[in-house]
């Protein structure tokens, strides 16, 4: 059955409660629910968040052996974390990259991503349907 890690970073935990203006209104474990709800019956999810950079690294180089396929939102460490990029650039499995927000609508210190050159994909400015597309790209692939 093929293991699918969906990775959260900083301050996504307090989806529906921050920017809700630009988050929306789905919490983290209405995200969870949603995607488990609409997985093949054949496909197996783990969740993981932090707001620390080396837990995120940690999870991955301890998942790297056993998924076979990863959504993730780095959350602001996307705009500067090269040793995440590094992280993402040792697995060997399909990574689909997801961002709430529209990140080119938003800052300009948000208009760079160093980690999405190690995504087979990129999917943002589409509230949390985003990782439902992220999820739906994985498992047509056959992973």
């Amino acid at each position: 059955m093929p293991l699918i890690a969906v990775v959260n970073g900083p301050n996504l935990n307090l989806l529906g409660k921050r920017e809700q203006d630009i988050y929306g209104y789905e919490t983290l474990m209405d995200l969870e629910e949603k995607l488990i709800n609409i997985k093949s019956k054949d496909t197996e999810l783990e969740f993981f968040q932090s707001n620390h950079e080396g837990e995120i690294i940690d999870y991955l180089h301890r998942c790297s052996s056993r998924v076979d396929g990863l959504i993730i939102n780095p959350g602001a460490l996307t705009h500067y974390s090269y040793a995440l990029r590094d992280a993402l650039a040792f697995l060997s499995v399909p990574i689909v990259e997801v961002h709430i927000s529209n990140i080119y609508a938003r800052e300009e210190f948000r208009w760079q991503s160093v980690t999405a050159a190690k995504a087979q994909g990129v999917i943002m400015g589409l509230g949390v349907k985003g990782y439902v597309l992220a999820l739906e790209v994985l498992e047509s692939q056959s992973i």
